[in-house]
């Protein structure tokens, strides 16, 4: 029996009953029409598949399973195979044990450091975000198990998430909070989309038929299904009439009644209901054909994955005098709790119940031959944010007698959590004081943090080495170990802009809003676009990460130097390993917009490749860019535009650090013709075709023989300025008021009308 004959035999309570979740994790069955219950876990990075006890918020305990690196670690290794490749055992994992659908990648923007769940998201990038997401997703599927991309959209802090608006206009919306879901969806079409709980310039996500039905199914061809955020929905049959498909959890039926009601009374329109149970359906029986029962999830093989996914996203931000790698033996303290019990997850619906959890320390003293002169001191509580003076002394003693010191530090569990937001973004001051005293007796320290999104760092000038762990997964003591002693060259790269404190943030004055609502004032003007357009000083730019070798970049070839809005540019660069160990280089391009008419970033990411170098090796990477790399939204049209001009593409290690730039001219998209009215003014009539013709006789009889002439014999320089900048502004009716008598209404609405007629297209001659 089709999707289709089931529908059509089912009574209108099944139909109905089908758009909501059986319990907290399931789809509903119809038994006597065959259709079975599909299983749901959250993710991103490991399956919290729970068998008793329900919840959505991580508190009751799940399965044991694997969890990998975090959405903050996974994007810095800007990697886009490591991405499926993780997909790819998430799939088997959930192959495995019967989940149909994993929930995930998250990949929400981070528009603050402040967000509670910014360890889950992936980036302050849309294109980064996307991308790599993108990959996951296709990893992930590959093995026959949905996957539910979230949360959809512009769900970018916890404060009040149930309720807020996100205010922001169509331009940002496109730009940078859809943009981070368009990829992924156009290019590895995800079985489900999740919406998220907040309301969107006033309008539910659950309710918002402007998004979810006419951009992501109109747009960009979704064919699965939209299913809520965990108690999301607000209004059930608006919902569904919206494109919410799949209510979960379950309502116990109340929601179901209100279905049916709505198709009996009239409200709502059967089809609507059979359309989204035929969605529902798809994907459900989609998996089922596709049970693998030979699937195993082989916990000790995926932590292995684990770590090496681990080694591929830490980021060397600072390494002064060549510090690391370290020799193992030397004489090292080790210092910090989270050496011995590392923090490597954030909680909430992502918080994963671990098989095993690998601790730096722990390792250590597993094979002590091998780290023969390596000493341990807590240093710090992370249970309590006061300076124990015990504990630092005996940090101290510790350094002064070691090699290298090297703290592990970081933000405790209740620092990053779903739920709500930070409210700083400073280390426990109990890690901060040990830091700088350990800093006082040892110049050679190493700091490593555990983290899932910006710190402050006062002690910088005062350490030579700092490794940005993240949330690293479950074994993040073993990746940690392999760079601290050069087993694995670190390759990561900070897919955020770690700015030198919280007040630098462009959205700081707005970020929670007032009440309900909240204004993204600083529109298209997120992470490295604020910052480097401004000019700003920052701790660590986007896309910063040290190796422990070195790499140039050279011979930059462009497949054509001229581009029409509808050609797609190849560009090729060769990139050459000058140092002594493999490595592996992340080569950024920034395309730069030429100085038009529009507010644009400085810059933006529209490119990145991962290659791995051997000592002397050199490599070619190529990119292609298509429209959208040269294109901002143009509200006007209510399309993506090329402004016409040169561009510049920057190729680089970060958006700060450029090795290579060249340039290529684009032709531009046309611009929506002006509305000419009375209030233009005579400099925009000037760039309009036949417009200096057309204005002239007025001009001449304003005084002027031409607005940028200088033609002033009689005038000073300054006053021939003046007199040009007022004509330059003033807008058509100010000729009639300035013209001396000598021009009429009449005479400027027949201006009007003549430019609007030399704005029309020509007409067709038969």
């Amino acid at each position: 029996m089709t999707i289709k004959e089931q529908i059509r035999e089912m009574t209108l309570e099944e139909k109905a009953g089908l758009c909501s979740g059986a319990d907290f994790w399931h789809t509903k069955a119809v038994p006597r029409l065959g259709v079975p219950s599909m299983m749901v876990s959250d993710g991103p990075h490991g399956l919290r598949k729970q068998d008793l006890q329900a919840d959505h918020l991580g508190i009751n305990e799940s399965i044991k399973a694997v969890c990998f690196p975090a959405g903050c670690a996974a994007a810095a290794s800007f990697d886009r195979s490591l991405l499926r490749h993780i997909g790819e055992t998430l799939g088997n994992e959930c192959q495995a044990e019967g989940v149909g659908v994993i929930l995930g990648p998250a990949v929400n923007i981070k528009r603050s450091p402040l967000c509670g769940r910014n360890f889950e998201y992936y980036s302050e990038d849309p294109y980064l975000a996307s991308e790599l997401a993108a990959n996951q997703i296709a990893g992930v599927q590959s093995r026959h198990v949905g996957t539910s991309i979230k949360h959809f959209f512009a769900n970018s802090q916890e404060h009040r998430r149930m309720s807020s608006s996100s205010e922001m206009d169509e331009r940002t919306a496109r730009e940078i909070y859809l943009a981070a879901f368009e990829t992924a969806v156009r290019q590895s079409k995800p079985w489900t989309v999740m919406c998220s709980y907040n309301r969107i310039n006033g309008v539910y996500a659950a309710q918002n038929r402007r998004a979810l039905t006419d951009i992501l199914r109109g747009e960009w061809g979704f064919d699965g299904f939209v299913v809520s955020d965990w108690g999301a929905v607000n209004d059930r049959v608006p919902d569904l009439q919206a494109g919410l498909d799949l209510e979960m959890p379950t309502s116990f039926g109340m929601n179901d009644k209100k279905i049916v009601q709505a198709v009996q009374d009239g409200t709502l329109q059967e089809e609507v209901l059979d359309r989204a149970v035929e969605r529902i359906l798809t994907q459900v029986q989609r998996f089922e054909a596709h049970r693998d029962s030979t699937a195993v999830f082989d916990r000790e093989k995926d932590h292995q994955t684990a770590r090496e996914a681990a080694g591929q996203c830490m980021v060397l931000l600072k390494n002064e005098d060549a510090l690391l790698p370290l020799n193992r033996k030397a004489k090292l303290a080790f210092i910090g709790e989270f050496a011995q019990k590392p923090r490597f997850q954030g909680g909430g619906s992502s918080h994963i119940n671990c098989s095993r959890v690998d601790a730096a320390w722990e390792l250590v003293q597993q094979n002590p031959s091998a780290y023969p002169q390596t000493v341990y001191a807590q240093g710090y509580r992370t249970q309590e944010d006061c300076v124990c003076a015990q504990m630092q002394e005996e940090a101290v003693q510790a350094a002064k007698a070691a090699d290298t010191a090297v703290i592990f530090a970081g933000l405790p569990d209740a620092y990053e959590s779903e739920g709500y937001d930070r409210t700083h973004m400073r280390l426990p001051e109990n890690q901060t004081a040990l830091i700088e005293a350990v800093a006082a007796v040892n110049p050679n320290m190493v700091v490593i943090l555990h983290n899932g999104a910006p710190v402050e760092m006062p002690w910088l000038d005062h350490v030579k080495a700092v490794l940005e762990a993240y949330l690293a997964g479950q074994a993040v003591g073993g990746a940690v170990l392999d760079i601290l002693f050069g087993d694995v060259n670190p390759s990561g790269h900070l897919a955020e802009t770690f700015p030198r404190k919280l007040e630098d943030n462009p959205s700081y004055l707005y970020y929670h809003g007032e009440g309900d609502k909240t204004e993204y004032r600083e529109g298209v003007f997120v992470g490295y676009r604020y910052y480097d357009t401004k000019k700003m000083d920052v701790l660590f730019p986007f896309g910063h990460g040290l190796s422990y070798t070195t790499f140039t970049c050279g011979n930059v070839r462009l497949s054509q130097a001229h581009l029409t809005d509808t050609d797609t540019l190849t560009v090729q660069a060769e990139v050459t390993n000058t140092g002594t160990r493999t490595g592996k280089e992340v080569l950024q391009l920034y395309v730069a917009p030429p100085k038009g008419d529009v507010i644009r970033p400085v810059h933006e990411l529209k490119g990145f490749e991962k290659v791995e170098l051997a000592p002397g090796e050199t490599k070619t990477v190529t990119f292609r860019l298509g429209k959208r790399a040269f294109s901002y939204y143009d509200m006007d049209l209510q399309d993506w535009r090329v402004e016409p001009g040169v561009y510049t593409l920057e190729l680089g290690e970060s958006s700060r650090n450029i090795l290579q730039t060249v340039q290529v001219t684009a032709a531009g998209t046309p611009k929506k013709p002006a509305e000419i009215t009375l209030d233009t003014t005579i400099g925009d009539v000037l760039q309009m075709p036949r417009g200096r013709e057309i204005v002239r006789p007025l001009i001449e009889a304003y005084g002027m023989m031409s607005a940028d002439s200088g033609n002033a014999d009689c005038l000073g320089e300054s006053t021939a300025q003046m007199m040009e900048s007022m004509l330059r502004y003033m807008p058509l009716r100010g000729l009639v008021a300035f013209g001396n008598g000598k021009i009429t209404d009449a005479d400027a609405q027949k201006v009007v009308e003549q430019l609007q007629a030399a704005g029309k297209p020509p007409q067709a001659v038969c």
